[in-house]
């Protein structure tokens, strides 16, 4: 356990939603410095992991890394062995490097499991890198669109060179205005126990165009009843930089953005988002189109 595994910024909005006394009681259990052995096992099966990295301008990215099941391994409780690297054209592939800190995040769509691993890059090898844990945490399967994994035929259309953008375009707000699930990155703040702050990723999922467009620059996410952890809403409290990632499960198309995210916790504006509580409005700073660089399909099952 983690004796007091909240910072001030998920203190503040557990406060504001009058939720901090039950969290205080709750999060020493379930917030673990080690991973448990079902949460090992879990990583060590799956095809995909979502990751959440800061470039050097400290951007936060989501991004997605792919293998065979076993191209994670978990030689303990506090190590987990990615064998993958970022993929081509992805920008935290410039990033992966010791020392730096990495929110990681398994998901299984078929199961609707998913559990958290943040911590640190360890060693970057030709083939792949190492996280040692800081953090571990299971999640609710609220959200998540049940798929199935298919590998892309061999003989189908292969990646095209990563594109570059200033603003959402055409093809980028359709695959938005499409979309049942994302992927948010955010930081955590730093402390004099962790200097350089922290990394996370963490899903969201919704009916097929749960994301509001409001216009080319800007996003409106809604945020749903969930853990009441809010451990991307405190980042976000006090370090408003975010990254997105979009992933089209039919192409393998991929649209990872970054920028600034505004916390909208009541209004007009939420009120028009079904369930929503509250809300995050996204201003794109800057984004990378990857298209067909997944080398995974999915299917949607019911």
């Amino acid at each position: 356990m983690i004796a007091a595994p909240f910072h001030e910024g998920e203190q503040a909005v557990q406060r504001l939603v009058g939720m901090q006394a039950r969290m205080a009681e709750i999060g020493p259990r379930v917030i673990r410095d080690h991973m448990p052995e079902q949460h090992q096992r879990f990583f060590e099966q799956l095809p995909m992991l979502l990751a959440g990295m800061a470039d050097a301008q400290g951007r936060p990215w989501a991004s997605v890394l792919v293998g065979p099941p076993g191209f994670i391994q978990a030689p303990d409780a506090q190590q987990l062995l990615v064998g993958a690297l970022p993929l081509p054209g992805d920008p935290m592939a410039g990033h992966l490097q010791p020392g730096a800190e990495i929110g990681l995040l398994g998901i299984e769509p078929q199961t609707r499991r998913r559990n958290r691993a943040n911590g640190q890059v360890t060693a970057v090898e030709a083939g792949g890198f190492g996280v040692a844990i800081t953090q571990s945490v299971g999640n609710c399967p609220q959200y998540i669109q049940r798929r199935e994994p298919m590998m892309k035929a061999a003989d189908g259309p292969a990646a095209a060179p990563a594109q570059s953008l200033s603003m959402l375009d055409a093809a980028a707000q359709a695959l938005v205005s499409r979309a049942d699930t994302l992927f948010i990155a955010s930081r955590a703040p730093a402390t004099a126990d962790r200097p350089a702050g922290g990394a996370d990723v963490s899903h969201r999922g919704g009916p097929p165009g749960f994301v509001k467009i409001e216009d080319a620059h800007t996003l409106l996410l809604p945020d749903y009843s969930g853990n009441q952890m809010f451990m991307t809403l405190g980042n976000l409290m006090v370090d408003p930089r975010a990254g997105l990632l979009f992933i089209d499960f039919d192409s393998g198309d991929l649209l990872t953005l970054t920028g600034r995210a505004e916390l909208v916790w009541d209004g007009p504006d939420v009120a028009a988002l079904d369930r929503a509580q509250r809300a995050v409005r996204f201003q794109l700073q800057a984004g990378w189109w990857l298209p067909r660089a997944l080398p995974l399909q999915w299917r949607r099952i019911s």
